[in-house]
């Protein structure tokens, strides 16, 4: 095992006094007349010169992500999102950063929502999207300063700006009514509230299906018609609920826009989305994807103008194979692989300036690094290193001498930093917009550690120690088990399941990179689907056994948690886990597989996670062996259950279902039910709700 000093995890190893002065400065701008107790306390904490991290502090920080360099290279335009617990709500905002990180400037200041800053191709302005006047609408501000000036006024509002490299035109995308309302249907029953369907998806992670689509937009910069490049298509670019800017792209001459959209007829049950070339001057459309089965999006023109990169999953109906970096070269119109040789996801992709290459983000293990990869023959470095998760927004600037990119681990969320883009250079800080906050913060200490499970394969795991960690006491354990399924137990600095703040209550933490995530090449990635209760699960047991052979293990107190996937490994350990453990948390989990099936919106992720639907007889096997409501006759262990009504993915029914076996079976347990929030919590109140909740219960249960 490998522990690695907390000195080199704080953030970016290399903040300067001065630096930390400023940013101390700026802290202080806090207000003298603080309006509410939850402030207050707020206050005090960041008074305070060395303590533990609590969740108001955490859930206070600030959100920095979106680096985008100016066309002259000497700027980076990023948004910060700043959290306001009393209001219940964040604001953001546009900041400027000058490319060696010496100077800083706010440039947009308004109580609404101001974000997806563009630079115009000269660079003297920036558009971005605002909700200062009700909808969301383009505005454009100068960089010199001045006051921002509203563009569009479109029904329904935009999203996904961007901004044509001759400078000529907007584009976007906005909702456009298709199809008639139940009200237009039936005018004579005005009083009546219904939904009627004949077609599935019914609802999408976390709205019901209307009429409308959201549609590909270009409108002159000057404020002019909007006109669809999508007129009359029941399909949407991007893909919801995760795609946005990133699967739309311009050519360099503006001519054309490369888009992301998924038209096929069985959208439950494909993942078949396509890349679409559309001529702006005619409309005429092109799919450069076509026989591709999987997912193929995020189109990215070189600037040349000779290929579209865009990413691609090979299988039909898995969301997550192995994505690919492939080349359309435009003149022949042959597509080839360029990452063939990288057992890897290609994340975040950036072209070279001069063409020759692209630079991406890439797991390495249990990090993100950033790679470079040479078009001509498709080799590969890897530019970056640490115990890092370079993945908080990237880019390069147009000489192609640096690059961009937010960095984060379990102590320290995104800040911004640049490098000379060759290996080995050394990452300079842009932004500190937490170093005041984070100063008095004491840091938790990681360990990397690789664990043999029941079949002798190594699992790798992160083991997390709470600050002044001493080996002579004893401290309860966490087991954190990972949803996804497939996602990285990686550097992530989570606002929700965060691993400073588990240490900082006194918990050791042990987060395994069981079967069935990436990082560790596709064969481990691939080992989940359809064994979801076998070998994974087998693979956090060995982990939790790992730990529990430590002395300073208080083997009494021992808690599995986790959400979604990570929420299904909890209910299926409550009915397997032979008395490793004292409490269970389980967020949004998936509970019973068939009802599962029947209730979530994106059918090809149940067929191809479970090999089929539940009645298909193969695939029979797989429900009765790996449903967690199948072993609900072992349960004796307390469990908390939390839920959001508007989670369409893993619907809150599933969670219902949990709570019900432990009610009748007389087993301490609890309900929590977010009436307005999905998958996650966002709301901050909320998130403290969540917090409180959630130590309460692990705190107080203990082995007899």
């Amino acid at each position: 095992m490998r522990r690695i000093p907390f000195l080199t995890l704080l953030l970016g190893c290399v903040l300067t006094v001065s630096g930390m002065a400023q940013d101390g400065q700026r802290a202080k701008g806090i207000p003298d007349n603080v309006k509410s107790a939850l402030e207050e306390k707020v206050l005090q904490r960041y008074q305070q010169q060395s303590r533990l991290l609590t969740a108001e502090e955490l859930l206070n920080l600030k959100r920095v992500y979106s680096p985008s360099v100016s066309p002259d290279g000497k700027w980076v335009l990023y948004g910060v999102t700043v959290p306001d617990l009393a209001a219940n709500r964040s604001n953001a905002d546009l900041h400027l950063v000058s490319i060696d990180g010496e100077r800083h400037r706010q440039l947009t200041a308004s109580p609404s929502a101001d974000y997806n800053g563009v630079w115009s191709p000269d660079g003297k302005h920036v558009a971005f999207l605002s909700t200062r006047g009700g909808s969301s609408q383009i505005y454009t501000i100068a960089v010199d300063g001045g006051e921002a000036l509203k563009v569009s006024d479109v029904e329904g509002g935009v999203s996904n700006l961007s901004w044509s490299p001759d400078g000529t035109y907007f584009a976007f995308t906005s909702d456009v009514k298709l199809d008639e309302t139940v009200a237009e249907l039936y005018p004579e029953y005005d009083k009546a509230n219904v939904r009627i369907y004949d077609r599935i998806p019914v609802r999408h992670w976390d709205e019901w299906n209307d009429e409308k689509y959201m549609h590909l937009f270009v409108m002159p910069v000057d404020g002019g018609q909007p006109r669809d490049l999508m007129e009359g298509e029941r399909f949407e670019t991007p893909l919801k609920p995760f795609g946005g800017a990133e699967q739309i792209a311009w050519a360099p001459d503006g001519s054309e826009i490369a888009y992301t959209s998924k038209k096929g007829p069985d959208f439950a049950e494909s993942t078949n989305s396509e890349v679409y070339i559309v001529n702006v001057a005619t409309g005429a459309v092109r799919n450069i994807t076509e026989g591709m089965p999987g997912f193929d999006r995020d189109p990215l023109y070189s600037p040349d103008g000779r290929y579209i990169a865009f990413h691609s999953m090979a299988r039909a109906g898995h969301e997550a194979d192995r994505n690919r970096l492939m080349l359309f070269d435009r003149q022949s119109g042959a597509v080839r692989e360029l990452s063939a040789t990288l057992d890897q996801w290609v994340g975040a992709t950036v072209w070279a300036p001069d063409s020759k290459a692209l630079y991406f983000t890439a797991e390495n293990g249990a990090t993100v690094q950033v790679y470079r990869i040479a078009v001509s023959d498709g080799s590969w470095e890897i530019l970056t290193g640490g115990v890092y998760n370079h993945d908080g927004g990237f880019d390069i600037t147009p000489d192609g001498k640096t690059l961009v990119y937010g960095r984060r681990n379990f102590n320290a969320p995104t800040e911004l930093f640049a490098q000379q883009a060759k290996l080995d250079a050394r990452p300079v800080p842009l932004t500190m917009a937490n170093a005041a906050a984070l100063a008095g913060i004491r840091p938790c200490t990681i360990e990397e550690r690789w664990v043999t499970s029941s079949d002798g394969k190594k699992v790798q795991t992160w083991v997390v120690y709470p600050p002044d960690f001493d080996p002579a006491k004893k401290y309860p354990l966490i087991t954190y088990c990972q949803g996804g399924p497939q996602a990285t137990v990686s550097q992530f600095f989570s606002f929700a399941w965060n691993f400073l703040l588990y240490a900082s209550e006194g918990y050791v933490v042990v987060a395994p990179n069981r079967r069935g995530l990436p990082g560790f090449g596709q064969d481990w990635n691939d080992a989940i689907s359809q064994d979801w209760g076998g070998l994974p699960m087998q693979d956090i047991l060995a982990c939790t056994d790992e730990m529990l052979k430590e002395p300073f293990i208080d083997t009494k107190q021992v808690s599995a948690i986790g959400a979604s996937a990570g929420g299904y490994a909890v209910f299926w350990l409550a009915g397997n886990h032979q008395g490793r453990f004292s409490s269970f948390v389980s967020h949004c989990g998936v509970f019973n597989l068939e009802s599962m099936y029947g209730a979530t919106e994106e059918l090809w992720f149940t067929n191809w996670e479970n090999g089929g639907p539940y009645w298909d007889a193969e695939a029979r096997l797989k429900y009765d062996t790996h449903s967690p409501h199948r072993y609900a006759q072992n349960w004796d262990t307390p469990i908390l259950i939390i839920t959001g009504e508007y989670d369409f993915r893993v619907p809150y029914t599933q969670s219902l279902e949990a709570f019900t076996v432990a009610q009748v079976m007389g087993i301490p347990s609890k309900l929590i039910v977010y009436p307005e929030e999905n998958h996650w919590v966002l709301h901050p109140q909320e998130q403290l709700i969540w917090f409180e909740e959630f130590f309460d219960f692990i705190g107080k249960h203990r082995k007899p």
